[in-house]
């Protein structure tokens, strides 16, 4: 059921906004739930449904839109490319440890990619590649049709302090927060509101039927939002739109999703082939400026870590770190008749802002989502 709630929201957002806003479930939330114990079936999924009510409540919320859009660009940047180094080393892993697997498919990619008339198939062609390499050293699951089979819910005290909330929060912290942070890095302001109102009442549909949370994508948002995805920024909406039906297609024959698991590290080979030129985007729009490079480099590192504490991930960390870092190192004071744009520090609070501060009124830019092409120096 997760598969399609996430299905049919990545091909709502996209249809409306016109902006790659992926969708995913929670992995931190999953990571959660298996350290959960002594609670019934049907009140976690109690609790479940309590987490998707709060995401909504949370979309309704003005203050965290704004502080969303507080997040310095190079900031953003470098938790993107803290996220996407764990997956772009993911080729190199796998060479070394399956070679007759992973070599064909590198090398696809990399004689494709070496010439601009092919460029745009090189993804393409190693993912076809990796396909014939599961399938001949795996064990091809069966395609079948999944039953689904909801359950009612039951809401206990003891669910809601032990999952609901912390459910929530690492499904902000850790997923919606940088899948924010994602879209921003590569130039896209969608509204929070509808974003996480939709999240959220998928979420809620799915409880019955097992499903934890649904929530913004950061890797796979990198992906959708990336150049590599439409030379052209205005159309990479197709590219989520596309992988929304594709979720539907694998929630609906199980059985493949199985085929492409029996070797994760071949598909993380192709995810990181492709994210490379995403990579070397966010590193370079965070360390570019001098004056907000420390604050870059401590998020990336941070973010990059790999790190979860209090159950939160690595990239929500790396925020607070560069944003702590941000707001206690001495500002340098702008020369005279120069604002702080022009001294290099980054864009302001307040130019980011404006978006998320507005998207409750209607006109026209609320139509279209509020998006603000984030400018550098």
């Amino acid at each position: 059921m997760l598969s399609v709630t996430m299905g049919v929201a990545a091909i709502a957002l996209g249809l409306r906004y016109r902006m790659p806003i992926s969708t995913a479930w929670s992995t931190p939330g999953a990571a959660l739930l298996v350290t959960v114990h002594g609670v019934a079936y049907r009140d976690a999924l109690g609790a479940f449904a309590v987490t998707g009510v709060l995401i909504v409540l949370a979309g309704l919320s003005r203050h965290l839109g704004r502080a969303l859009a507080a997040i310095p660009v190079p900031i953003a940047s470098a938790m993107l490319a803290g996220v996407l180094l764990p997956l772009c080393v993911a080729p190199v892993k796998a060479v070394a440890e399956i070679p007759e697997a992973a070599l064909p498919i590198v090398l696809t990619w990399a004689v494709l990619a070496r010439f601009e008339r092919t460029r745009r198939w090189s993804i393409p062609a190693a993912l076809g590649v990796s396909a014939v390499a599961i399938v001949l050293t795996g064990s091809p699951g069966p395609l079948s049709w999944p039953s689904l089979t909801a359950t009612v819910p039951h809401f206990s005290m003891g669910a809601l302090a032990g999952v609901a909330i912390p459910l929530f929060v690492v499904t902000m912290a850790s997923q919606n927060v940088p899948g924010m942070g994602v879209l921003a890095a590569n130039g896209y302001r969608p509204p929070l509101r509808p974003i996480l109102t939709t999240t959220g009442a998928g979420t809620v549909i799915g409880a019955p039927f097992g499903g934890h949370a649904i929530n913004l994508a950061a890797i796979t948002a990198a992906l959708a939002a990336s150049p590599d995805a439409h030379p052209d920024r205005d159309r990479r909406w197709i590219a989520s739109v596309t992988g929304g039906v594709m979720y539907l297609f694998l929630g609906l024959t199980s059985g493949l999703a199985v085929t492409l698991l029996t070797s994760p590290l071949l598909i993380e080979t192709v995810a990181g082939l492709a994210l490379l030129a995403a990579f070397a985007s966010s590193l370079h729009a965070a360390v570019q400026a001098p004056a907000t490079r420390d604050e870059a480099v401590i998020t990336f590192v941070v973010a990059a870590s790999g790190i979860t504490l209090l159950g939160i991930g690595a990239p929500f960390w790396g925020l607070v770190a560069g944003l702590a870092y941000r707001h206690t190192r001495p500002r340098p004071r702008p020369a005279p008749g120069k604002d702080d744009a022009a001294s290099g520090d980054g864009v302001t609070a307040s130019e980011l802002s404006t978006e998320l501060s507005t998207e409750q009124g209607t006109g026209s830019d609320g139509e279209k989502g509020g998006e603000v092409a984030l400018r550098r120096n």
